[in-house]
């Protein structure tokens, strides 16, 4: 194994150590902390103001607010996500068909 392979080998296994800790030493940290009301709250409410910000911030850069279709190339997938996830109540499907209406638009119409 020459130098070169022997340092990309030893690097992807060190980002994929750092990035594996950083996923679970919060679990093995605060385990005992999972019944905390705060914890509880956080935990509720945290996954959909994350995903509330992420399609807020997506739709402001990948809109086409300039052409005739004012921005429902991105509105229209991210009103079909709410619908879907208001309906359903699963995150899965909900981003299954926001990206897959995303992408169909895009390739289609824009």
């Amino acid at each position: 194994m020459s130098s070169e392979t022997l340092y990309l080998v030893s690097f992807i296994l060190v980002a994929a150590a750092a990035t594996f800790l950083t996923r679970v030493l919060p679990f093995v940290f605060l385990g005992q902390h999972s019944s905390h009301p705060l914890v509880q709250h956080l935990g509720r409410y945290l996954p959909a103001g994350i995903m509330a910000l992420l399609v807020v911030i997506f739709l402001l850069r990948s809109g086409h607010w300039e052409t005739p279709l004012l921005g429902l190339d991105a509105l229209a997938p991210a009103f079909l996500v709410v619908l879907l996830h208001l309906w359903k109540r699963n995150a899965l499907l909900s981003m299954v068909a926001g990206t897959a209406s995303y992408m169909l638009i895009q390739q289609l119409l824009v």
